[in-house]
């Protein structure tokens, strides 16, 4: 109870906080404004499922590269795991695919057991949030400022400023072998 009471008063006081700062920004001072993100965490239907932009970003081979490895692999239903037999025939079929871009068994098995999780559990690979502030002037965003990235975003994620006008944006995304900021936003920008 005082756990929740204690998240109220937060929250309430959060509101506080940015309602003063969007009545400065209509006075035609620009103030910053957190921004609450949302999503960004779908698969391509390609892939049934498994974040294959951050495997290959992890892996550092293209999601094309990583495909066309994948796709000589007999995975089993989802929700399920292979028995020894079929994982091991599985992974030689990548490791063979994959060995010409320098992955070696132990980087496959760390990448994918970073990204390993059951589609339709409710649960995620390991995300990481990101924090990005809108600096809002005379009631609309003119610009946004990505203060920390965050990791494990593998499609665009959706941006919002409550009370605030604002118009389309194009959300840049960076994958990388640095698995701790693979999948991190970069940059966001104001489509106009």
């Amino acid at each position: 109870m005082f756990a929740r009471k204690l998240v109220a008063g937060v929250a309430m006081g959060m509101f506080f906080l940015i309602i003063p700062a969007l009545a400065q920004a209509d006075s035609g001072c620009a103030v910053s404004v957190p921004v609450t993100i949302s999503g960004g965490h779908e698969t391509d239907p390609r892939d049934h499922g498994r974040p294959v932009v951050l495997v290959a970003g992890g892996l550092g081979v293209t999601p094309e590269v990583f495909r066309e490895a994948f796709s000589r692999v007999h995975p089993v239903e989802a929700g399920s795991y292979p028995n020894q037999e079929r994982a091991q025939q599985n992974k030689a079929v990548l490791l063979e695919a994959l060995a010409k871009y320098g992955i070696t068994n132990q980087k496959l098995d760390v990448v994918s057991n970073a990204y390993r999780y059951k589609p339709g559990s409710g649960q995620l690979w390991p995300i990481k949030p990101a924090v990005i502030m809108a600096y809002v002037k005379n009631g609309a965003v003119i610009s946004y400022e990505v203060i920390d990235g965050g990791a494990g975003y593998c499609s665009q994620p959706v941006l919002c400023i409550p009370g605030v006008r604002s118009s389309p944006v194009s959300v840049s995304l960076s994958f990388s072998q640095n698995l701790s900021s693979n999948g991190s936003i970069t940059s966001v920008t104001p489509l106009r």
